[in-house]
């Protein structure tokens, strides 16, 4: 007796059918797939290199560090995504590249809002790479961070403050709030007070005050940036002056700090050296006869009590 024929049920026949026909679209589309990667691939290294040559073109026309920077790694960007589109087209794709200008341009508004940050600071930082108020290396104060300029990024400017902190501040707060740059000019005005007692001839004490700024090598005294001596208040136990002199800000974290300190100690010096007297101030107690306690001892009596 001839046994049933058992026939495999449509739903298997149709996966497998469309495995096959899977595995043989797949084949047909492999040496497409194969020609856009390596379209892809040779893209990247070609980006990098035009990236390169831009910066160091762009960098000896400006001598600008920061614009190089950042347009050499705008332009590698371009082109790595020209590539990628001409590879998924060479690989039989281009209806993957059309979806996705297509995503992209219909989600603009979408995307727009939800990285509404990231496009402000990305728009700030391309302005900020034509005109800015800082170069590398520039000393500035931006909001409250102080420091050195490093980079100039997309979407951040990086400083490194002086005590070694690296702190990255959104290119969109660089455009809205204050920037102060110390080194633009390359010079800054430090100021400090000097008490010298009644009794002392001030004219006299101004005079060697501005003859030891004139000895200081590191003190930059011109038409421009004149060093001078005001009186400042008349305090309590000393007539205040007021010391301004100008320093070379080149070097903002070390030098122009050690010449501040060698000015404040070369005027304190001369002074006591010519005999002007800079008294601490003078607290005065007054009583008025009706304190029943006064919490006052002397330390040799302390001693003798020990």
């Amino acid at each position: 007796m001839a046994k049933p024929i058992i026939s495999e049920p449509a739903s298997v026949q149709t996966l497998e059918e469309s495995f096959r026909k899977f595995i043989n679209q797949f084949i047909e589309y492999l040496p497409g797939i194969g020609l856009g990667l390596l379209i892809i691939i040779l893209g990247v290294l070609i980006a990098s290199a035009i990236g390169n040559f831009s910066q160091k073109r762009i960098s000896k026309r400006t001598s600008d560090p920061l614009m190089s920077k950042f347009l050499g790694r705008a332009i590698k960007i371009t082109f790595i995504l020209i590539a990628i589109m001409i590879g998924l087209q060479a690989a039989g794709l281009g209806y993957i590249a059309t979806g996705i200008l297509t995503a992209a341009g219909a989600s603009a508004l979408v995307l727009g809002f939800a990285f509404k940050d990231i496009g402000e600071n990305f728009i700030a930082g391309v302005i900020l790479a034509f005109k800015r108020p800082y170069d590398v290396n520039d000393t500035v104060e931006i909001g409250e961070i102080f420091g050195k300029v490093k980079s100039l990024e997309f979407r951040y400017t990086k400083l490194k403050t002086f005590d070694g902190k690296d702190v990255y501040i959104p290119n969109s707060d660089v455009l809205t709030k204050p920037v102060t740059n110390y080194t633009e000019d390359g010079f800054f005005r430090w100021n400090f007070i000097v008490g010298l007692a009644y009794e002392n001839n001030i004219s006299a004490a101004k005079n060697v005050i501005l003859k030891t700024l004139g000895d200081e090598p590191n003190v930059v005294a011109d038409e421009e940036h004149e060093n001078f001596v005001i009186e400042d208040e008349l305090a309590t136990s000393t007539v205040n002056l007021k010391v301004y002199f100008w320093v070379d800000t080149t070097d903002f974290s070390k030098s122009a700090l050690i010449t501040k300190g060698n000015v404040i100690r070369n005027v304190k010096e001369a002074l006591e050296n010519r005999g002007f007297n800079m008294p601490a101030d003078i607290q005065e107690i007054k009583l008025y006869g009706n304190e029943s306690d006064f919490p006052v001892r002397f330390a040799k009596d302390e001693d003798e009590e020990k």
